[in-house]
């Protein structure tokens, strides 16, 4: 047995020192053995290993976390059909008479995206997708369709809230912290763009506090170039936990398409909009009747101001609260109740925020020097267009 096992090691022994010789003399002549690899390939880890850790620069989980609570918007609306040039024209009337263009409407249809807000089926996306719609229809990522009911909208701001009826829970989104989006953040655009069906694109936050571009009266927007397309309006904007950040309403572009330039209204302005149309049905806002104007270098100059700071009162509405507050046109707002007002956009969103009925105290700037005055807070008349 002895003997037997010294055999066995031996040959074990001679049979390596073979293939060592071999691998480094000879290494041509032993082709035929198992193939490996001359470059260091980083693999994919098993499923296993994925779902136990989100790979680094992946952003699957926080666009899986947040995708359900992305829906499809289909409107439907009746629109008057082009009345034939004939009609109009005196020679065909004269050989024919006064006719009446009796066509039937043309039935328009359009989409959006929208965003489920509460688990109880409320859901937010923008005014303009569903305006003027007959019927709303709404397509969950799970492929149900329900239709929808308007509870109410904000064409200020350009938002509006949906409800869906008796569906159970649905998937609702987590609304992110109102002041957690920094410039820099990495940010995902949600949506139906072009009607192609659910898209993820992904990009950063550019800018905040985006105004004055004339898209709405209430402009505080999150730019991104995150691409916003045709179709994404009312969709999610959401950060790399998935949690939301704003609803993506507008773009800039001349051809139509993404130039890496789209804004997003702030998760804190759609918070307060759904809780206010939820409650009440309609967003109420504080209003003093006046019209504001940016003060710049010039206009501090000519009114002798020391910098070029606050909100130029340019118009006071006769029989106003500003008027009755005694409030004159030249003045310039500097504050309201305490909180100091740099702009006109600082000034009209304070003073929207204020309760109508509520006395605020107005600091304002004369050329006899600074003033205190009441003023009791009326409310904000509705826009013509929402009438």
């Amino acid at each position: 047995m002895r003997r037997l096992w010294l055999t066995f090691a031996q040959a074990v022994t001679i049979s390596v020192a073979v293939l060592f010789v071999l691998t480094t003399l000879k290494p041509e002549w032993l082709k035929g053995t198992a193939p490996s690899s001359v470059v260091e390939i980083l693999e994919a880890p098993g499923a296993a290993s994925a779902s136990a850790a989100v790979a680094p620069g992946s952003y699957a989980e926080a666009a899986q976390r947040s995708m359900p609570a992305v829906v499809h918007i289909y409107t439907t609306k009746d629109v008057a059909r082009p009345r034939h040039p004939l009609l109009d024209d005196p020679i065909f009337r004269h050989f024919f008479g006064e006719r009446q263009d009796n066509a039937p409407p043309q039935r328009a249809s359009g989409l959006g995206s929208g965003v489920v807000a509460s688990p109880d089926g409320f859901i937010l996306t923008n005014n303009h997708v569903i305006e003027a719609a007959d019927e709303i229809e709404v397509a969950l990522n799970d492929g149900r369709k329900f239709p929808a009911k308007l509870v109410g909208r904000d064409p200020e701001t350009d938002l509006a809230v949906l409800k869906l009826e008796g569906n159970g829970k649905l998937p609702a989104i987590t609304f992110a912290a109102t002041d957690a989006v920094e410039v820099g953040d990495v940010v995902l655009a949600i949506g139906n763009p072009f009607g192609v069906g659910q898209t993820v694109t992904m990009g950063i936050v550019s800018a905040l506090g985006r105004s004055q571009l004339g898209i709405n009266t209430f402009e505080n927007y999150i730019q991104t170039d995150a691409a916003i397309n045709p179709g994404n309006s009312g969709g999610a904007l959401v950060d790399s936990h998935g949690n939301l950040v704003g609803i993506n309403t507008a773009i800039y572009s001349r051809s139509g398409g993404s130039l890496g330039i789209g804004f997003a209204i702030p998760v804190s302005i759609a918070r307060n909009v759904l809780e206010q149309i939820v409650s009440t049905g309609e967003v109420t806002r504080g209003w003093i009747g006046v019209e504001i104007q940016e003060i710049t270098a010039e206009l501090a100059e000519s009114f002798g101001l020391p910098k070029v700071d606050g909100a130029l009162i340019a118009g006071v509405l006769r029989g106003s609260p500003a008027e009755r507050a005694g409030i004159l046109p030249g003045d310039v707002l500097l504050s309201v109740d305490g909180t100091s007002v740099h702009d006109p956009r600082g000034m009209l969103e304070t003073v929207a925020a204020l309760p109508p009925g509520h006395e605020a105290l107005f600091r304002l700037r004369r050329p006899t020097g600074e003033i205190e005055l009441k003023v009791q807070i009326g409310r904000r008349p509705t826009p013509p267009a929402e009438r």
